[in-house]
């Protein structure tokens, strides 16, 4: 079988299989299956060597030009795909693998940091230091980055931090009440009550905001509700301090949400940046009231106790608790460049189930069948409610979406119409409350 092109399309086609193949032989060697091409009258352009034949894919002409283009997409014959697509599905599975790390490390770093938390509020138990230690280091950390050009300094005004005000408010009590809850109640009992966020989420924005969703999203609440009642009921070491603590947490950082969501519209700072000015002003606005409510006296007293009791290795736990807290927060910022919100709010609710099954077997916590059944049906919730809540955002521009936002899985999502699993970094706009979920304990 044999057939010949024009001398012009031939020539393109090798100009383009040059790079594709290797220069061994100083003459033109052909593959014994390889069709027979009238080469005589064709300018010498690199010796060749074939060794699988290539083939062209497609030779079409466009109007009525004379000159024939060429679209050459060469693969090699024991191939299915063209070149391209498979470098493309080398580059997706790379992806692949890139999320699989950044989960596995935010995971492990929220794992510890709840660890860490959970010893030193064993031994000192200060809740509003220990808050104020977490965000001290965290904006140290962002301030050495800064001044060594590590991360890109944000460019603030005085306008942007007054609207960043009422968000700090209801961080930092959002964030001193999960650790208050903490210091009372087994760590595995706060998360699964701070599973239960997503009602405080629906139920706000239903009756303060006014905004409506399908009966499907109600539903969904079901589960999380009742499973938090169920496990709270049957906590064997409960506490109201540390129940209400969780409670006011979730309805903090659902207020948070929705003010961040309303007042940095527009904004043109990064997420991550925006998380690191958060923790300056909520550190700010703490100080004060954790010198207040605890103050040095309690303090002093306090780690001269633990020091006798625990040692050396109590120092560790209190840099340990501070640091993790803000590294599993700013894994969690670099994931979201990388994935989708649904799978941002899957990967929140696994986080929460290996913080919950790390805690039981680390700290021996009594667990009756009753309640590990609640603990489920809690979690199992959230999400199905994330799935759900994924299904109201594709349908976005029907009377679902009149307010272009959607209440999402554990979060909020100001909707944006490029925002993809392998788009590039969302602004602040689409996916800062997205992230907020991460930077609570």
């Amino acid at each position: 079988m044999s057939f010949t092109i024009k001398q012009s399309a031939l020539a393109t086609c090798i100009d383009v299989s040059n790079s594709l193949v290797y220069k061994r032989s100083p003459s033109i060697r052909r593959h014994p299956f390889s069709p027979v091409l009238n080469l005589q009258n064709i300018p010498k352009r690199t010796n060749v060597l074939v060794s699988k034949p290539l083939h062209i894919s497609s030779v079409e002409s466009i109007g009525k030009e004379k000159k024939p283009v060429i679209q050459c997409n060469a693969y090699e014959a024991d191939k299915s795909e063209p070149i391209e697509a498979a470098e493309q599905v080398k580059s997706e599975a790379a992806k692949r693998v890139k999320i699989g790390i950044y989960f596995a490390t935010w995971w492990g770093l929220n794992v510890v940091f709840n660890i860490y938390n959970k010893k030193v509020l064993n031994a000192y138990p200060y809740p509003w230091l220990t808050s104020t230690l977490s965000l001290a280091c965290g904006s140290l950390m962002m301030l050495i980055s800064w001044a060594t050009r590590i991360a890109e300094t944000p460019k603030t005004d005085f306008e942007f931090w007054k609207t960043l005000f009422p968000v700090a408010v209801a961080h930092t009590i959002g964030h001193v009440a999960a650790t208050v809850s903490m210091s009372k109640v087994a760590v595995s009992f706060t998360h699964i009550i701070k599973s239960g966020e997503p009602a405080f989420s629906v139920l706000v924005s239903r009756f303060l905001l006014g905004e409506s969703f399908p009966l499907s999203v109600y539903l969904s609440l079901i589960p999380i509700i009742g499973g938090c009642a169920l496990s709270a009921l049957t906590e064997l070491n409960f506490n109201m301090t540390g129940f209400m603590g969780a409670m006011i947490s979730n309805l903090a950082f659902v207020l948070r949400n929705i003010f961040s969501k309303k007042g940095m519209k527009g904004k043109s700072v990064s997420g991550m940046n925006y998380y690191a000015c958060l923790s300056l002003l909520s550190l700010v606005i703490l100080t004060p009231f954790a010198i207040a409510v605890e103050g040095p006296q309690m303090w002093a007293a306090g780690w001269e106790t633990a020091l006798s009791q625990i040692g050396p290795p109590f120092i560790w736990w209190v840099a340990a608790q501070s640091i993790f807290y803000h590294l599993y927060n700013q894994v969690s910022y670099m994931s979201l460049d990388e994935i989708s919100p649904l799978t941002f709010s899957v990967g929140n609710t696994m986080k929460r189930i290996s913080v919950i099954v790390s805690s039981i077997i680390i700290f021996h916590t009594p667990v009756q069948p009753i309640n590990a059944l609640g603990a489920a049906i809690a979690i199992l919730g959230t999400f199905l409610y994330s799935q759900v809540s994924d299904h109201v955002t594709t349908n976005c521009g029907t009377a679902l979406c009149s307010k272009n936002t959607v209440m999402f899985g554990v979060f909020d999502l100001f909707v944006g119409p490029s925002f993809n699993a392998y788009s590039k970094p969302p602004t602040i706009v689409q996916c800062l409350d997205v992230s907020f979920e991460s930077c609570d304990i």
